[in-house]
């Protein structure tokens, strides 16, 4: 049961987001008595924060299995998490974005531990990120005058802004727009 409320928060908490789904309406949909809410979890505060956890290591596996793809050459590694992204938002009509993007905007509203457990998500994204980006650098693929941190953080910065904008428009076109600018600064 715990874990469907997990599953069920998190399609919510991704397509609406925090403040905007009650615990009710979550129980409602995992078709879970809300004693057992209780049980799992002290607070929707608490759920919350398993919930920044659990999507952090699903998105954890998921840049794994884009950025420590040796079949691929880590340049394009980048491009192919992308284009999975893009295909999972597809798959939900542009509906639903990113969780960690999600409670980003609403933290005028959230508890504060919050935003040191989202900080901590996005630098650990930003880390296997950045790994991948030295990796083609030492691989001839990235130029040695770049700074693979600096790249690792504009690209989640503005990542983010493009999932938003996509849920905006309901549609992939600011995913690839944000795509196609972040690669021509890999080049030469």
């Amino acid at each position: 049961m715990r874990n469907k409320l997990i599953r069920v928060g998190l399609e919510f908490l991704t397509e609406k987001g925090y403040g905007a789904s009650s615990v009710d309406e979550i129980l409602k949909a995992a078709g879970v008595p809300k004693g057992n809410f209780y049980h799992y979890f002290r607070s929707k505060s608490d759920f919350g924060m398993t919930l920044i956890e659990a999507y952090d290591a699903y998105f954890l596996r998921k840049l794994d299995a884009a950025f420590l793809n040796t079949d691929r050459p880590a340049i394009t590694r980048i491009s192919d998490f992308a284009e999975d992204a893009i295909a999972g938002m597809d798959r939900h009509d542009f509906k639903r974005g990113c969780l960690i993007g999600n409670l980003g905007q609403e933290m005028g509203t959230l508890p504060d531990d919050y935003r040191t457990a989202l900080i901590s998500t996005l630098e650990g994204w930003q880390a296997r990120l950045e790994t991948c980006l030295r990796l083609a650098q030492s691989q001839g693929e990235l130029p040695i005058h770049k700074d693979p941190a600096s790249l690792a953080a504009f690209f989640w910065i503005g990542w983010e802004g493009a999932v938003l904008r996509a849920k905006l428009d309901r549609g992939p076109a600011p995913l690839r727009l944000f795509m196609n600018t972040f690669t021509t600064l890999l080049e030469p």
